[in-house]
């Protein structure tokens, strides 16, 4: 699947640049940004979640147990 992008030109200056030093393509870099920013997405929708329902809250005494780091 095909996306356009409108880029300000200062940023397309910049991709531009980098994939001609790199020998890459502007789509690869375009492609490797959002896979690294969706990922950090996924993650704080994920971490915005669980504080908004935290569930079960353990102790440090009760996470120790549970791991068998007690003595």
């Amino acid at each position: 699947m095909a996306i356009a992008l409108r880029l300000p030109p200062e940023l397309d200056k910049r991709l531009t640049s980098l994939a001609h030093k790199t020998h890459r393509s502007k789509s690869y870099y375009a492609r490797e940004a959002l896979e690294r920013y969706i990922e950090d997405l996924e993650d704080t929708y994920l971490a915005l979640k669980v504080l908004e329902n935290p569930g079960k809250i353990y102790t440090s005494e009760e996470v120790r147990k549970m791991c068998g780091l007690d003595d």
